[in-house]
């Protein structure tokens, strides 16, 4: 797909990334917010996403960012970046859907294909990669690189995941040669955590429970408890990689109510088991390595039910 070529005539653009944006849904909205800047001054460009965490502040656009998903009119062209179906664009899927028309760039293998033109690379580390393939260099400047460089930092656990390839590596090699301080994103981003943070992260750690003999890790942080600590779903972040560097665990699960009988499921694992086939029975979705769905019942009757799944891949 030629990005510049489809929005050509556009005079009004929209973008929208998924629910619950994560570092790399973040990253590539504003990066592309800020490419489109550069590339079509004269287009009204609006980026619609649910309330961001202040982590991502330091990105050029953030205080640009609408969560009204408010709009007078259809837009010319409505770009949906990381979300494997338009319902994951949450209040956004009605500005999608009445575009007149709609593209997609994405990396997740489960994706419907349900835009008019999609660009979809499961191959890719993150949608911040499959942009930057797509973008002319002349229109990228260190705005644009370094929400980029920080999407990738976060869809790979900071270069870890199977999902680096040598391509990204090379990637992020001309992104950090925009000039911004690279170790600085990944320390205040991506590992820096505030002391209430450091609670729940320990009374996770704390009740989490061995399975499936010690090849499971799960734990889960009630309605109750996040009162108690007063945290919301923001605070989690990196609690269930710090589960699965359980020594002998192959799959770390953690989840937090949302709901009556209602709860978030992340999935981690090691490489044995494709926790991505597991979150699609639950009509979730994510990567070999990193998944996660919503599921109903109690903590029991979760556990249960996602074990079913993976025991099958570890048996």
């Amino acid at each position: 797909m030629n990005l510049l070529e489809e929005i050509k005539e556009a005079k009004r653009i929209g973008i929208a990334g998924h629910v619950r944006p994560d570092g790399d849904c973040v990253g590539s909205c504003l990066a592309l917010y800020k490419y489109l800047q550069n590339a079509r001054p004269d287009a009204s460009i609006k980026v619609y996403l649910e309330p961001v965490t202040a982590v991502f502040s330091f990105l050029y656009g953030y205080e640009d960012l609408d969560s009204t998903f408010a709009a007078d009119e259809p837009f010319d062209v409505f770009i949906a970046l990381d979300a494997g179906d338009s319902e994951r664009l949450g209040d956004a899927r009605e500005l999608f859907l009445a575009a007149g028309k709609r593209l997609c760039f994405d990396h997740h293998l489960s994706n419907t294909g349900y835009a008019d033109k999609n660009e979809i690379k499961p191959e890719a580390s993150s949608t911040c990669e499959v942009l930057f393939t797509h973008f002319e260099k002349e229109y990228i400047d260190q705005d644009v690189a370094k929400a980029l460089y920080t999407g990738i930092v976060h869809d790979t656990g900071v270069f870890q995941y199977s999902c680096m390839s040598r391509e990204t590596f090379g990637i992020v090699g001309e992104l950090i040669g925009y000039g911004f301080d690279a170790a600085k994103i990944i320390s205040e981003s991506f590992y820096e955590k505030t002391y209430v943070q450091n609670q729940i992260l320990g009374r996770a750690l704390l009740e989490s429970i061995l399975f499936m003999d010690g090849r499971c890790i799960a734990s889960c942080i009630d309605r109750r408890m996040m009162d108690f600590y007063g945290v919301t779903s923001e605070d989690f972040d990196g609690i269930v990689n710090q589960l699965l560097v359980t020594k002998g665990c192959e799959v770390a699960i953690f989840m937090y109510q949302t709901g009556t009988l209602e709860f978030k499921v992340s999935m981690r694992s090691k490489g044995n088991v494709n926790v991505a086939e597991v979150a699609s029975y639950f009509k979730g979705g994510g990567h070999a390595r990193a998944a996660g769905c919503t599921m109903m019942g109690t903590y029991r009757d979760v556990i249960n039910n996602l074990s079913k799944h993976i025991e099958k891949q570890l048996s």
